[in-house]
């Protein structure tokens, strides 16, 4: 029996913005929930605490990935999520719509990076 590969097109939804939360063990927790609940396969977590100030994490997900840059001294932290699924970054973006973080978009939500 031939197995058939699904060819998927070189599309990357992404979605950037910051929050006003710096805490890492709040920014860890309300994240993971998120791509949870969402559905997104989450492969592997990283983080790292600089020593003077700031915190770093990383979800490598099977859909591409999601990173956290603090900021403590301007009071905001920087969030990137990329994936190849366009409908579980509509459902990450609406959950952080929903939730009680003060939210500085960058760009008009999802927006779609392709190679020229």
């Amino acid at each position: 029996m031939e197995t058939k590969a699904k060819i998927l097109s070189a599309k990357i939804h992404n979605l950037r913005f910051w929050v006003s939360e710096y805490e890492p063990k709040d920014l860890q927790a309300q994240f993971q929930d998120f791509l949870e609940q969402v559905g997104f396969v989450i492969l592997n977590f990283t983080d790292y605490h600089f020593p003077v100030q700031g915190y770093t994490a990383f979800w490598l997900l099977a859909e591409s990935h999601l990173a956290i840059h603090t900021f403590p001294d301007k009071g905001w932290s920087y969030i990137e999520l990329s994936s190849c699924n366009k409908k579980k970054s509509e459902d990450f973006q609406s959950l952080v719509i929903a939730s009680d973080m003060s939210v500085k978009w960058n760009g008009d939500g999802v927006e779609i990076c392709e190679p020229e």
